[in-house]
């Protein structure tokens, strides 16, 4: 596959899964629940995320690109990967279930590290690139764990 295809490729699947933030949207119930002072403000989670995405898909198409033995695995792991990522916005906001959304977000960040040591057998570079990712995914689990903690004995939806 021609360099530039295979890059538009990786970003389309990394802005593919950014799409489940706008199908599953904050809002109403969202800002109804109890969220700790030090959550970032909402305007900030769209950038970081853009940066995170590009970031994931310079990544997957540097180890793409490398040939090495490993890519097979890696690239699986990145599937799997983006979907769970997928996955936690249409668990925590879709179906409001804030505890389901902090075990995916558990899933999601053992997946995010196992994807860091997978890229970064094939190509170093490719697995630093992954670290951002794996810090903010950190912070975002513990962001989810303490809305949970403040909003547990909330009755859940329907």
């Amino acid at each position: 596959m021609d360099a530039a295809i295979s890059f538009l490729f990786f970003l389309a699947s990394a802005f593919v899964t950014a799409l489940s933030g706008a199908f599953f949207r904050p809002g109403e119930w969202y800002r109804s629940i109890a969220k700790p002072s030090w959550q970032p403000p909402d305007w900030l989670f769209g950038p970081v995320w853009t940066v995170l995405y590009i970031l994931l898909a310079v990544s997957a198409w540097l180890v793409w690109r490398s040939g090495d033995s490993l890519t097979g695995v890696a690239m699986a792991l990145y599937a799997v990967n983006l979907a769970l990522n997928a996955a936690w916005s249409a668990v925590f906001f879709g179906l409001r279930r804030i505890g389901w959304a902090l075990a995916e977000i558990g899933a999601l960040w053992v997946s995010t590290l196992a994807l860091l040591l997978a890229f970064w057998a094939v190509s170093p570079l490719a697995g630093a690139l992954i670290a951002p990712y794996l810090a903010w995914a950190t912070f975002a689990g513990i962001l989810n764990a303490e809305i949970w903690r403040r909003n547990r004995r909330v009755p859940a939806p329907g």
